[in-house]
């Protein structure tokens, strides 16, 4: 019995110590929710920019230019409001604060390199080549869930240095830009999700 409360003391410990060094409010189930966003996000801009650009020969203009930013508000909007409700029934569900000073570290590591990326591409969009923000925010959204994952979990780490590979693949080939954001923004964040979910929550409900 003295033997098991031990160890019962020692697993108490390491829990508060996984704790105070990780914040470990994020939810699987938002990755995944981000990830049919993105994917969704990547059907319209397809279907009501590149694909409709295409067939009338006049991509690039100001129509199709708003059409792209528009989508692109809307996904990162749509995004944002899913990545907070998850996180924060978990977050409440495990009993943690949301709003610590990890999660403050985190969230500055992640949101730097993010709202450079942001910035970036919204003068590319004011220049008229919409289609090379697409391997940008792929390329800081990596350098941002990399530098945050010290503050997470290390399968952020994993999606950071994907997605930075796809970002520079979608800048090498351009004309397959969408897909490879659709691949880093959606089937990534998607597998993330799951993996998270099913290694930190699935057992914890």
């Amino acid at each position: 019995m003295e033997a098991e409360k031990y160890l019962d003391d020692l697993k108490d410990i390491k829990e508060i110590m996984h704790r105070s060094s990780r914040f470990i409010s994020l939810s699987g189930m938002a990755g995944v929710a981000c990830g049919v966003i993105a994917l969704l996000g990547a059907y319209f801009y397809y279907d009501q920019v590149y694909a409709a650009s295409r067939v009338s020969g006049i991509y690039g203009t100001e129509n199709f230019e708003f059409r792209a930013l528009f989508i692109a508000l809307a996904t990162l909007f749509l995004a944002l409001a899913s990545a907070i409700f998850f996180t924060t029934r978990i977050s409440r569900k495990k009993g943690l604060s949301l709003w610590d000073a990890r999660s403050k570290q985190m969230l500055i590591r992640f949101l730097v390199p993010l709202g450079t990326g942001g910035l970036l591409s919204l003068i590319v969009f004011y220049h008229g080549f919409s289609i090379l923000a697409l391997p940008i925010t792929l390329i800081f959204f990596g350098l941002g869930a990399y530098s945050a994952s010290r503050f997470s979990y290390p399968e952020l780490r994993s999606l950071g240095i994907v997605n930075v590979f796809l970002g520079l693949l979608a800048s090498l080939f351009v004309e397959y830009a969408l897909v490879f954001w659709a691949l880093g923004f959606g089937v990534m964040n998607i597998i993330y999700g799951i993996a998270v979910y099913f290694k930190y929550e699935s057992n914890n409900k």
